[in-house]
């Protein structure tokens, strides 16, 4: 039974023109004017998440409603401006359709932070850290799945608890292939090859982490910080050249 939405989505919530039924194509222009990095793919996913209930017409379309675009902005708002996980805000809007106050947490970090993660040697703070409630909201995960991440040794946190800014890439990939199946225990063998690729890169830069020569020494950390992303192209080319193989 689909559930009826309340008008009262959040503070800030703007009202789509007009009152009638709109497809996914106009939902995603009227919120990509307060959110410019909205997707399709991000629409649906939080509408598999449960976040957000179309109608759909007989033929399959999904047509959003006011109430659903008022939802959708309140959703984006909670994760741009606090890092609240999927089922926390699922939890604050179920709230407000009962009528009941939330009490949002302060906002935290410029999201710009996060999103760096994903770019590479773009400007990325060195040292940059995020706690476990900013991961969790980066990659769009509970604690669950984060649990299982590191239990296979793909994500694991510092001595004090705290993620690099490393993590968070790792997080959000590994939350993207997981919506086409691949489970963590799929990604060992990729966990096992970076773990390789990095102890080779150590072997080369070793000689020059002992070296007396300060300047020496430096390079080393230039030296591995260039191998590593050779490595990641190569890895790139070489799977993109075997899928190449199979797929003609």
């Amino acid at each position: 039974m689909r559930r009826t939405r309340s008008g009262g989505a959040g503070p800030g919530t703007a009202t789509p023109a007009g009152g009638g039924l709109m497809s996914i194509g106009a939902v995603l222009q009227q919120l990509r004017e307060e959110f410019p990095e909205v997707t399709i793919s991000k629409i649906r996913f939080l509408e598999a998440e449960g976040l957000v209930e179309p109608r759909r017409t007989p033929s399959g379309y999904r047509k959003f409603s006011p109430e659903d675009v008022q939802r959708l902005a309140c959703v984006l708002r909670m994760q741009r401006d606090h890092y609240l996980p999927l089922k926390v805000i699922r939890e604050h809007l179920d709230a407000l359709e009962r009528g009941e106050q939330v009490r949002l947490p302060a906002p935290g970090r410029p999201r710009e932070l996060l999103d760096q993660a994903l770019e590479q040697g773009a400007g990325v703070p060195e040292g940059a850290r995020v706690g476990r409630a900013e991961l969790l909201a980066a990659a769009e995960v509970g604690e669950d799945e984060l649990a299982e991440w590191e239990s296979y040794g793909l994500i694991a946190p510092d001595g004090d608890g705290g993620y690099d800014i490393e993590a968070v890439s790792v997080a959000k990939l590994v939350a993207d292939l997981g919506r086409f199946g691949l489970e963590p225990r799929h990604l060992r063998v990729m966990k096992a090859a970076a773990d390789r690729q990095a102890d080779l890169v150590e072997q080369v830069v070793a000689p020059l982490r002992r070296h007396r020569n300060p300047q020496t020494r430096n390079h080393a950390e230039s030296t591995a910080r260039e191998l590593a992303t050779l490595s990641v192209r190569l890895h790139a080319a070489l799977v993109q050249s075997a899928l190449r193989g199979r797929l003609h």
